[in-house]
C-alpha cells in the first residue's frame, strides 16, 4: 500500500498542479494542431479585416488570449503597457523571435532572433552605419537613384502603377547605398527572388512543393549564395585596399576586436542583409506608394506639402543635391509620412517568445510560448489618438502628448528599428521630388487594401501623371 502511494501521490501533485497552471492559462482556443487559427488570420490579413479579426478577439477575451499561429501557441497582448512589456522586458525573460516561416527563410542570426548580447553587438554593427552622421554622407547618392528612376520609369510615360515602381526604386537604393550590390543580372537575380521570400514570411511553415513557404526557402537559399559571394568579394577589396564603396557590408566587414577578428559572422551580414532588404524595401516603399495616395485625395494635404518642397527647391540653385539642413526644413513633409504610417502601419504587428513561465495581468504565459502583439491596437485607440480614423498630420505637430509605446511603426525603446533614419531620408528625398516634378491624379477609385502581409493599395495604385 505504502508502495502504491509512494507512486501516485507524486502524479497525482503533478496533475493538480498542471491543471492549476492551465486554469490560469489566458482564455481562448488553440484550435487544430499546427493550423490553429493562422488560416483564418491569413485570410484576414489579405481581406484587410486583420484590424477587425483583432479587435474581435479583444472584445470577446480580453486584452490577454491565447491562440495557435504559424504553428506555435501564442498569447495575444495589447495596449500601452503590453506594448512596453514586449519592448522593454529583459532577454532573460522573453527573446527576439519571429515566426517559423520568417526564422527559416530570413535565418537564425539576423536582429530579429538574436538577443542577449549577440543581440547588443549585431544591433550596435548596423546602428554603427545606419546612424544620421553616416546616413547624411550618402544622401546624394540617394537622390542621383531617385533621379534616375524618375527619369527611366515616369519621364514621358502618362499611366504608371506606383507600387510596383517604388519597390523598384527602395530596391535599387538599397542595393548601391548599403551593399554596392552594381546594376545587372545579379542585381536583376536579387529582384526576382526577394519577390518569392516576401510572399513566403507569413505561411503556415509546412514544407510542400508548390507552396508559399517552399518557394519561400528555396528563393533564400539563392540569395544567401549570391549574398555569400558578394561578401567574399567585399573582404578581398577590404584587405586589398581597393574598395570604392564604404557601404554596409564594408562597414560590418570593418568592425573588428581587439585580437583583429571580425566580430560580425559570415552568417550574421548575409542574415541581416537579407532582414535589411525585406524591412528596409516593402516597407518604405509602401509608405511612399499611399502618401501618393493620400496627395492625390485630399488637397489640402498636398497643397501644404508641395507649399513646402517648392519653398526648399527655390532656394536652391538648379540641379543642386539636397542637404541634411534641407531635410530637416521638410517637417510637415514628415509629420504626413508619420500619420500615413499611424493609419497604414507597414508592419502589421510581431512575435517574442518566453524563456520562463511570465506572469501578466493576472496570467500564466508558459515557457516556449509566443508573445504576438499588434501595431494598430494604440494607433486607431481613441483614448491615444482624438479621432484615430481621421486623418490628422497635425496631431504629430506636438508629439508630447502621445503616451511612449502607444506610436510604434518602428518598435521601440531597445528595440527600435535601426533603420528608421534610413527611412526617413529615403521617403523625404523621395516626395521632395515627386511633388515638384510631377502632378497626378488616381486611375483607381477603389481605395481597398490588402495585406499580403504588408498593405497593398487595390491595383498596386495605377496613376495618371503629367510633368510640371
Amino acid at each position: 500500500m505504502n508502495i502504491f502511494l509512494c507512486i501516485l501521490l507524486p502524479v497525482f501533485f503533478l496533475l493538480v498542479r498542471r491543471k492549476r497552471s492551465s486554469d490560469r492559462v489566458p482564455p481562448g482556443s488553440l484550435g487544430l494542431p499546427v493550423i490553429g487559427q493562422s488560416l483564418s488570420f491569413l485570410w484576414a490579413m489579405r481581406a484587410n479585416t486583420a484590424d477587425r479579426w483583432i479587435a474581435e478577439r479583444a472584445k470577446r477575451y480580453g486584452p490577454i488570449s491565447k491562440l495557435s499561429l504559424f504553428g506555435k501557441p501564442a498569447v495575444f497582448i495589447h495596449g500601452q503597457a503590453a506594448n512596453k512589456f514586449v519592448f522593454t522586458s529583459d532577454d532573460s525573460i522573453m527573446n527576439n523571435h519571429q515566426t517559423e516561416s520568417i526564422k527559416m527563410i530570413l535565418g537564425d542570426r539576423c536582429l530579429s532572433e538574436l538577443s542577449g548580447e549577440d543581440h547588443k553587438r549585431v544591433r550596435s554593427a548596423l546602428a554603427s552605419f545606419l546612424k544620421p552622421e553616416c546616413l547624411k554622407l550618402y544622401i546624394g547618392e540617394m537622390e542621383e537613384e531617385v533621379r534616375r528612376h524618375l527619369e527611366m520609369h515616369w519621364n514621358g510615360k502618362q499611366n504608371i502603377t506606383v507600387l510596383p515602381l517604388m519597390k523598384t526604386l527602395t530596391f535599387n537604393i538599397i542595393c548601391t547605398l548599403l551593399f554596392g550590390v552594381e546594376r545587372g543580372a545579379r542585381r536583376d537575380k536579387l529582384v526576382q527572388y526577394f519577390q518569392e521570400i516576401l510572399e513566403g514570411l507569413w505561411s503556415i511553415p509546412i514544407n510542400f512543393p508548390l507552396t508559399r513557404f517552399n518557394r519561400g526557402l528555396k528563393a533564400s537559399a539563392k540569395v544567401q549564395n549570391i549574398l555569400k559571394d558578394l561578401v567574399r568579394e567585399k573582404r578581398v577589396e577590404l584587405e586589398s585596399a581597393a574598395s570604392s564603396h564604404q557601404g554596409l557590408i564594408t562597414s560590418l566587414l570593418n568592425i573588428r576586436g581587439e585580437d583583429n577578428r571580425e566580430l560580425v559572422s559570415e552568417d550574421e551580414i548575409v542574415h541581416n542583409i537579407m532582414l535589411v532588404m525585406v524591412a528596409g524595401h516593402d516597407t518604405s516603399a509602401v509608405l511612399i506608394s499611399f502618401i501618393v495616395r493620400l496627395l492625390a485625395n485630399d488637397p489640402a494635404i498636398y497643397a501644404a506639402v508641395l507649399k513646402e518642397q517648392e519653398e526648399i527647391k527655390k532656394s536652391k540653385p538648379s540641379g543642386e543635391f539636397l542637404t541634411w539642413q534641407d531635410l530637416a526644413k521638410m517637417k510637415h513633409t514628415w509629420r504626413v509620412a508619420m500619420e500615413t504610417l499611424r493609419t497604414i502601419p507597414p508592419v502589421f504587428g510581431g512575435f517574442r517568445k518566453t524563456l520562463k513561465d511570465i506572469e501578466y495581468e493576472g496570467y500564466l504565459i508558459p515557457k516556449g510560448w509566443q508573445v504576438f502583439w499588434v501595431t494598430s491596437m494604440t494607433h486607431m485607440d481613441n483614448n491615444i489618438f482624438q479621432e484615430p480614423s481621421k486623418f490628422d498630420p497635425y496631431r504629430f505637430e506636438n508629439q508630447a502628448p502621445i503616451p511612449p509605446y502607444c506610436y510604434i511603426p518602428f518598435g521601440g525603446g531597445p528595440r527600435m528599428c535601426p533603420g528608421y533614419e534610413f527611412a526617413r531620408i529615403e521617403t523625404l528625398v523621395t516626395v521632395h521630388y515627386l511633388v515638384t516634378q510631377f502632378n497626378w491624379k488616381l486611375c483607381c477609385n477603389d481605395n481597398s487594401i490588402r495585406r499580403d502581409p504588408v498593405p497593398v493599395p487595390a491595383q498596386g495604385l495605377p496613376i495618371q501623371i503629367r510633368p510640371k
